[in-house]
């Protein structure tokens, strides 16, 4: 049984800064990835960041060069610090974890990112 549990969510001003961070306990076999999707409203999930085994990690476009995704691979938890936020940005995101053997997709509840003025 594993459980991601997400924190830092919030309000932030346009330009401001937030950092989510996401801790798997539980049984957990190998992780492929860990990485953080995000949903706004009348919108599909989309990728946002991951880390791919301990050291890669892939941004999507439209956030590159404002997050930063990372892993502590001792306590199975990511973060992803968001600088100069937009308004767009605002969605709910949402922690995913990737095991091998066996290969099994995980997510967490879900955390509100509001980026208003």
């Amino acid at each position: 049984q594993v459980q991601l549990v997400e924190s830092g969510g919030g309000l932030v001003q346009p330009g401001g800064s937030l950092s989510l961070s996401c801790a798997a306990s539980g049984s957990i076999s190998r992780i492929s990835a860990m990485g953080w999707y995000r949903q706004a409203p009348g919108n599909q999930r989309e990728f946002v960041a991951e880390v791919i085994g301990r050291d890669s990690t892939n941004n999507a476009e439209p956030v590159k060069g404002r997050f930063t995704i990372s892993r502590d691979n001792a306590k199975n938890t990511v973060t992803l610090q968001m600088n100069s936020l937009k308004p767009e940005d605002t969605a709910v995101y949402y922690c995913n974890l990737l095991t091998s053997y066996p290969l099994r997709t995980y997510w967490g509840q879900g955390t509100q990112v509001t980026v208003s003025s």
